[in-house]
C-alpha cells in the first residue's frame, strides 16, 4: 500500500491529486506546519532525512522529491496513462516540463515568500531598513523573474491545451503548483491578462481528481 506523507498547503497535494487520477488506493499520513515559522514538524525526519515533503512508502521503499514520486507512480502504476508515448515530441516536451516547475518555475517564487516573511518578522525599529532591501530585491529580480515565466507558461498554452500536448498528463499535475503558487498573488500583475494560465486553473480545478484529493488532502492555501 502507498502511504503519502502529507504536509498541508504543501507539494504533496499534488501527489495525492496524481494518485487520484490514477485510481490507486493509498494511505495519508498528516503533519501540520509549525504555526509560527511554517516549516514541517520534525516528526517528517523520522521518515526522511530532510525532513521535507512530499514523501511517499511503498512498501519498504521510501521516496522524496516530487518529480521523482511522479516518475515513479507514472513507471510503476500508470500502465501508459497520463504520459505521452515514448521517442515522441510531445514526450520530451513532457520531460522537460516536468523538471522545469521545481528547477526553474518555483525559486522565484519561492525567493518572494522568503523576503517577505524576512520584513515581517524584522524588529520594528529595523523594518524601514529591511523594508528597503526587501523591496530592491522584488523590483530588481524577485518580480521581473516571476514575471518572466508567468509570460513563458502562458505562451506555451498558446501552442497546446496542455503543457506537453493536447493531452493531459502528470507534466500538468507538476506545473500546476508554481501556476497555483502565482495566483494566490495575482496572475494580472503588471497589466497581463494571462487568460491561458486562468483557463489552466479552471480545467484543472473541474477534474473529478482534483476534487477528490483536497477532499482527502484538507486545508491547501499557497504561498500563505
Amino acid at each position: 500500500m502507498i502511504t503519502v506523507h502529507h504536509l498541508n498547503n504543501s507539494r504533496s497535494q499534488r501527489i495525492l491529486w496524481l494518485l487520484e487520477e490514477l485510481g490507486l488506493e493509498y494511505d495519508i499520513n498528516r503533519y501540520q506546519r509549525d504555526p509560527e515559522t511554517m516549516l514541517a514538524p520534525d516528526a517528517l525526519r523520522k521518515v526522511h532525512p530532510l525532513g521535507k515533503s512530499p514523501v511517499i512508502t511503498d512498501g519498504e521503499f521510501t521516496l522524496a522529491e516530487s518529480g521523482a514520486i511522479i516518475e515513479y507512480l507514472i513507471e510503476r502504476y500508470g500502465n501508459g496513462r497520463l504520459i505521452p508515448p515514448p521517442n515522441t515530441p510531445e514526450r520530451l516536451r513532457y520531460t522537460y516540463w516536468l523538471h522545469y516547475a521545481e528547477g526553474s518555475a518555483m525559486p522565484p517564487l519561492v525567493m518572494k515568500l522568503v523576503f517577505g516573511q524576512v520584513e515581517e518578522k524584522t524588529p520594528f525599529f529595523l523594518r524601514p531598513l529591511a523594508g528597503a532591501i526587501v523591496n530592491a530585491a522584488k523590483s530588481s529580480y524577485i518580480n521581473p523573474q516571476i514575471k518572466l515565466h508567468l509570460d513563458y507558461m502562458e505562451s506555451a498554452l498558446e501552442k497546446s491545451l496542455w503543457f506537453a500536448s493536447s493531452e493531459f498528463t502528470a507534466a500538468d499535475i507538476q506545473v500546476s503548483f508554481p501556476v497555483e503558487a502565482a495566483a494566490a498573488d495575482g496572475l494580472d500583475a503588471e497589466g497581463a491578462e494571462r487568460t491561458k494560465l486562468k483557463d489552466f486553473l479552471n480545467r484543472i480545478h473541474d477534474r473529478p481528481a482534483y476534487k477528490k484529493a483536497l477532499e482527502r488532502g484538507g486545508e491547501y492555501q499557497l504561498m500563505s
